[in-house]
């Protein structure tokens, strides 16, 4: 259902509130450049500090902006199942497309609760779901062959999979077969994930580099691997410098560098360190995007 290049696209804060102008041409600049979705109020978007209000108030001017020209897929996860549903509950009442849904963090439920949690807001609210998996942020991995028992649900559809392991990739795509679209949550293996059976990324890149990641990933669904492969090569270093520190931590400061953004956070999100904000700008330099 869905597939492509998705912007994990971020939140811009101006004096402390949602900058709505420049997140406004924050989705123009993405569609203008082939992105194939926009992803509010994931990681990247700062969900973890938005206040319920603004995290709704985010959804739905997304919808409203993007107006149906691309699949609008809500971050709508939390580590509190009534939380989450109240949240994926909202954004279908606001016209999103889908729901990404993180696995909860923080309080490590097995691999029953896991099921039961992602159960519960299939059940709850008829909307396509992404399950996301990246065990690195949320302490828990959900295991292929718990994927494959939650992608018998009839609307979860896609998983956005973060483990960095090319083995449990391989391993879900095997299991779900069509039953579940597998998307990157790692745009440095989107090739190689892709090259298994991946349809696709929820990416971070693509907020300062959008054409370049589209042209990635849509080589790869066109069957030319070797096209691909220069546009990886291209981005590869752009990939590394975006994590220098916690993400969004660098794709901010990349976005104001471009005069997008203000490099606004929400502690306890600090400030790019001047070292490695110079760092960065030497790979926006390289890589064209200065």
């Amino acid at each position: 259902m869905f597939s492509g290049s998705l912007v994990a696209i971020v939140t811009p804060f101006k004096n402390g509130a949602f900058d709505k102008t420049a997140y406004r041409e924050l989705i123009e600049f993405q569609i203008a450049n082939g992105t194939h979705g926009i992803v509010p109020c994931g990681t990247t978007g700062e969900s973890a500090t938005l206040s319920h209000e603004e995290h709704e108030h985010v959804v739905a001017f997304t919808v409203e902006v993007v107006n149906r020209r691309v699949p609008v897929i809500a971050g709508t996860g939390s580590n509190a199942t009534d939380e989450a549903i109240a949240f994926t509950a909202h954004a279908k009442q606001a016209g999103a497309d889908g729901a990404l849904l993180i696995t909860p963090y923080y309080n490590k439920p097995t691999q029953e609760g896991l099921y039961q949690h992602y159960a519960a807001v299939a059940k709850a609210v008829d909307l396509p779901l992404i399950l996301y998996n990246i065990p690195g942020r949320t302490s828990v991995n959900m295991t292929p062959a718990t994927i494959a028992r939650i992608a018998k649900l009839d609307n979860v559809v896609g998983i956005k999979e973060g483990s960095g392991s090319l083995g449990q990739v391989s391993e879900i795509i095997h299991l779900c077969g069509d039953d579940l679209t597998v998307l990157s949550g790692d745009d440095s293996l989107t090739l190689p994930m892709m090259a298994l059976g991946a349809k696709g990324v929820i990416t971070v890149t693509a907020n300062v580099a959008p054409k370049d990641m589209a042209t990635l990933v849509n080589a790869v669904l066109a069957g030319n691997v070797a096209d691909a492969r220069v546009s990886h090569f291209k981005l590869a270093s752009l990939f590394n410098a975006l994590f220098y520190e916690t993400n969004p931590i660098p794709v901010k400061e990349a976005l104001a560098m471009m005069n997008k953004i203000e490099p606004e956070l929400r502690l306890p999100l600090t400030p790019m360190s001047p070292d490695n904000r110079e760092r960065l700008r030497q790979v926006m330099k390289a890589t064209g995007l200065l």
